[in-house]
């Protein structure tokens, strides 16, 4: 082994983009996100502040570097169940996103504050868009499906980990939903209460998917 690549004893590893990405991926499924600054993620790899800033200019530009990150080997789940049918490869590009993400605590917000670019997200982009293309759709019609496949699942996940990973202290939200409409008059929030306070957030998921998919159909 060389002198270059054997640090020195007692010395922490060498600080480089790709340790400090993922130590803060830990820190992040250990506290969550409003827990994660630059001065925890400086401790944890022991280094001053400003060394991070090599390879990060800013707070956001972590993040983004992150929610690259979280996206590897969505846009391979997709190619891998081309059956020639562009409705399922949409539901499974969907669906992988959704996996992605919350395979991360916090993981949706992560994603939603950024607009990364690096190979895996626009690898997702080009993967969904080809797929429309390929199905008949425009351009503008597969590129705008692009991002409203892209805020569904965003947003869906982000509601899903608020839900079922509140932060210390957070509100049980079905408990407060049910309490709510119990105590006013809404007769048609009642009857469709045990779906509305449901945290089967994978079937709520699919029929969102499936709206989506059916609209497009519609448009053909």
């Amino acid at each position: 082994m060389s002198e270059t690549s054997t640090p020195a004893r007692g010395r922490p590893p060498r600080l480089d983009r790709e340790r400090t990405l993922r130590t803060a991926l830990d820190l992040l499924r250990q506290s969550g996100l409003d827990a994660l600054t630059m001065r925890r993620l400086a401790e944890a790899l022991d280094v001053k502040a400003g060394a991070l800033y090599r390879y990060f200019a800013t707070k956001q530009d972590l993040l983004t570097a992150m929610a690259e990150r979280m996206m590897a080997g969505v846009a391979d789940a997709t190619a891998a169940a081309d059956d020639g049918d562009w409705s399922g490869q949409l539901r499974t590009l969907a669906r992988a996103l959704r996996a992605a993400l919350l395979a991360h605590r916090d993981g949706a917000r992560v994603f939603a504050g950024t607009h990364a670019t690096g190979p895996h997200t626009l690898g997702i982009a080009d993967t969904l868009v080809g797929v429309l293309r390929g199905a008949g759709f425009s351009d503008e019609e597969a590129a705008r499906t692009l991002f409203t496949v892209a805020n569904f699942t965003v947003g869906h996940t982000l509601e899903e980990q608020a839900a079922l990973e509140p932060a210390d202290g957070g509100a049980d939200v079905p408990a407060l939903l049910t309490e709510a409409v119990a105590a006013g008059t809404y007769p048609h929030l009642q009857a469709g209460l045990s779906t509305l306070s449901s945290t089967d957030f994978t079937a709520l998921f699919e029929f969102g998917l499936g709206l989506l998919v059916d609209g497009l159909r519609a448009r053909r």
